[in-house]
Order: C-alpha cells, then sequence, then structure tokens
C-alpha cells in the first residue's frame, strides 16, 4: 500500500491531462470535442507504444535492487532515459509531417478533422517529453519509489489546467490552446525528473553517459512490450473507428466513455504498479513465497477496488455526462454506456494487477503473444457493431460493451491462466 497509494495519486494524474482537455474543449462545441477524440486517440497510440520505456525499465531496475546492485539499477534507468529522448525526437518529426495522413483514415467530416489536425499536430512537440516522463518514472518506480511521481504529475496537472485556460480562453486559440497548455506542462514535467534522476546518480555514482550495451538492452528488453502494447493500441483504435462510422456523436460520446475507462484503468493500475516493483524485486532477491504473497494481496485489493469504483460510475451515469459537454442530448446518450463500463471495472482490475505481475516477472513474450490473441477475439465483435450500424444510444451502448465485456474479458481468460502456473517466476538478477 505504500507504493500503491502513491502511484495511485499518479496515475491518476496522468489521466487527467485528457479529462481536463475533454472537459475544456468539449464547451467548444461537438467538432473540437470529436475532433479531440481522434487526435488522442492518434497519440495515445503513438505515447501508449513507448510504455515499454516503463514498463520494461521497472523490473529490470528493481530486479538489479533486489540483488544488491543499486547503482547498476540507476544506470540501466538513464539508460532507459537516453533511449526515449532519442525516439521522441524521431516520432515527433515524422509525426508533425503526417499528421493529416494520421486524421485522414476516421472517416471524419471535414470540420472535425481539421480540429483533431490542429490538436495533434503542436502536440507532436510534447511527444519527447512524455516519453522521458514514462523512462524517469520506470527508473523511480524501480527504486520502490512512487511518491516523487505523484508530486510531479499533480504539479503538471495543475499547470496544465491554468495553461489551457489561459490559452483557450483568454487568448482565445480554441483547441490550440489546449494543446500547446498541455505541450508546456509536459516539458516542466521533464525538468523535474532529471532534477531527481541527477540526484540519484550522483548518490550511487551511476553515469550519466549512454552506454550501447545499455542502449541496446533497453530496446531489446523493450521489445515483446511493444507488441503487447501495439495490440491494446489496436482494440482502442479499432474502437475509434467504428464509433465514427456510427456519428458523430457518437464518436464524442466514445470519446467521454474512453476518457472515463482510461482513468479507472490508471486507479486500479496502481496496484500493478505496486506489484510490478514488489515481484520484480522479490525474484531478484530469490523470495518466491513473496512473490505469491503479492500476486494474491493485490488480486484481492483489485477486484474490490474495481466494485467500488464500478458503483461510482454507474451510480453517476445520470449526470457524468454533463461535465464533459453542454449538450443534453449528448449527455442523456452516454447514460446506458456508462452503466455497462460500471458493470465491467471489477474485471478490469483483475486484469490490470494480472497484467502487472507478469510485466514485473518479464513474462513479456507471453504477454505480446496472448495480446495478438485477445486482439483476434475483440475483432468480430467490434466488425458485427460497424455493419449492424446501430445509431444513437444503442450504438454507443453496444460499442461499449463490446470492448468491455468482449477484449477485456479475453484479456482475463489468458492472464488468469498464467498466473495459475510458475512459469513466469524466474529468479535471479
Amino acid at each position: 500500500m505504500r507504493l500503491a497509494v502513491p502511484a495511485l495519486g499518479a496515475l491518476i494524474a496522468e489521466p487527467m491531462f485528457l479529462l481536463a482537455d475533454s472537459a475544456m474543449v468539449g464547451h467548444l462545441g461537438i467538432d473540437p470535442l470529436a475532433g479531440l477524440g481522434i487526435a488522442s486517440a492518434v497519440l495515445q497510440t503513438i505515447i501508449g507504444l513507448m510504455v515499454f520505456l516503463a514498463y520494461a525499465t521497472t523490473p529490470a531496475v528493481a530486479r538489479l535492487l533486489g540483488a544488491g546492485d543499486e547503482r547498476g539499477g540507476v544506470s540501466v534507468g538513464i539508460d532507459g532515459i537516453w533511449l526515449a529522448l532519442g525516439l521522441g525526437i524521431v516520432l515527433a518529426i515524422a509525426g508533425w509531417f503526417v499528421t493529416p495522413a494520421l486524421v485522414a483514415p476516421f472517416g471524419a467530416t471535414p470540420a472535425v478533422a481539421e480540429q483533431a489536425g490542429i490538436y495533434l499536430g503542436i502536440s507532436m512537440i510534447g511527444i519527447p517529453a512524455m516519453l522521458i516522463v514514462y523512462a524517469a518514472t520506470g527508473l523511480l518506480r524501480g527504486l520502490q519509489d512512487t511518491k516523487t511521481p505523484l508530486i510531479v504529475a499533480v504539479a503538471g496537472f495543475g499547470a496544465n489546467i491554468c495553461l489551457n485556460y489561459v490559452f483557450m480562453y483568454v487568448l482565445d486559440f480554441g483547441i490550440a490552446g489546449s494543446a500547446i497548455g498541455t505541450v508546456v506542462a509536459q516539458w516542466g514535467m521533464v525538468a523535474a525528473y532529471l532534477a531527481v534522476v541527477f540526484r540519484h546518480a550522483r548518490r550511487t555514482r551511476a553515469t550519466v553517459r549512454p552506454t550501447r550495451a545499455g542502449l541496446r538492452g533497453s530496446a531489446l528488453s523493450g521489445g515483446w512490450l511493444f507488441i503487447r502494447t501495439a495490440s491494446l493500441r489496436a482494440a482502442m483504435l479499432l474502437s475509434i473507428f467504428v464509433a465514427t462510422s456510427l456519428g458523430t456523436s457518437e464518436l464524442a460520446g466514445f470519446q467521454i466513455m474512453m476518457t472515463i475507462y482510461g482513468t479507472t484503468a490508471f486507479a486500479l493500475d496502481a496496484l500493478a504498479i505496486a506489484a510490478q516493483a514488489l515481484i520484480g524485486k522479490g525474484l531478484g532477491a530469490g523470495n518466491v513465497a513473496d512473490v505469491r504473497s503479492v500476486l494474491v494481496r493485490c488480486l484481492v485489493w483489485g477486484l474490490g477496488s474495481g466494485v467500488v469504483i464500478g458503483a461510482v460510475v454507474a451510480g453517476l451515469s445520470g449526470v457524468l455526462g454533463y461535465a464533459f459537454t453542454g449538450d443534453a442530448e449528448l449527455a442523456h446518450m452516454m447514460t446506458p454506456a456508462m452503466i455497462i463500463l460500471g458493470a465491467s471495472v471489477p474485471l478490469g482490475g483483475f486484469v490490470f494487477v494480472l497484467d502487472g505481475v507478469l510485466i514485473g516477472a518479464g513474462d513479456a513474450r507471453y504477454l505480446a503473444l496472448t495480446g495478438i490473441l485477445n486482439l483476434l477475439c475483440y475483432l468480430p465483435l467490434a466488425l458485427w457493431v460497424y455493419f449492424a450500424s446501430p445509431t444513437g444510444t444503442a450504438g454507443l451502448a453496444w460499442l461499449t460493451a463490446a470492448f468491455s465485456f468482449g477484449y477485456i474479458a479475453a484479456r482475463a481468460l489468458t492472464l488468469g491462466i498464467r498466473s495459475r502456473s510458475t512459469a513466469w517466476m524466474r529468479t535471479g538478477a
């Protein structure tokens, strides 16, 4: 709990960037909100595919810490930061040039596509910052420190809201102001993280220069996690594509649904972060009994927390939509979908905890291969909604059900089977 509670705050603060953007942009109109839905889907895909920078770093650092080599752990984390910087620069430059091509496949109306292009083009500047934040966060989590990421995330969220207000409403930049405010806040977080990382480097006498072996090791260890994350993002993009085909209002509503889903997912993922750090350290030290204890305890907390959070989402389903849009018809359309989403949250708690356990154990190959299988299970459900083309309340509800009780259930099955074995409990540094 010492690790999970601060991680909870930090993980909730991360989607709060998107929550704040959605709430503020939503009051500009349906077209900007729908455009934000497309742009955020692309951005989350690009950044989400790079989440291995954190997820590969945390268990690597934790294993070395458990084996008594803290200096080596810090060095591994710093190599991950250098890799994040290099990847971020390449992705930002390439993404800026191909922004129109990234928006076009969604088939949105010209007005929605224009809003999406504005937000996405500006946001490319923040990609290197977010990747550095991922890598630095992974390093600190591996060192069993989740309090510092909480402080940085809360400060960044507060700055994001203030900057968005100034750029959107005071300077009247519209959706562009939202993107500018978020980018500035992201680079401010980078400055804070680097100051903390350099302090750890001085304390342990770890080198701050990149090493070829370290960069290569970080890249290779993240390869399987990249595939695992790619399957997750493919499922999200498929859902956005189907929502776009149903109509602009359905797309705007599904954007809000996925924002709420992301918030609940990150909240439950706090237990997964604690599991990553503790299981990596436990396996590094060769303590299998503690590893099994962490698994059981996190599952209990994950399911229990899922019940509570799901009940809150379902209970507020009639009013929650109004926080994100001034369109009463759109807010009313979302109510049944929110009830469905709330009912699925306990299943999500089970999934997120086991995902964190296996990531902490370095069982990335299994996660990658079953991730592809899970996507194949979800594909026919999403295609059914696409071809049936239900609109309005029914369309949004069916798409939400296909994702939350189809795709997430497939993940629960494959993760549950693996957790019952001992094949993932490999000990040593």
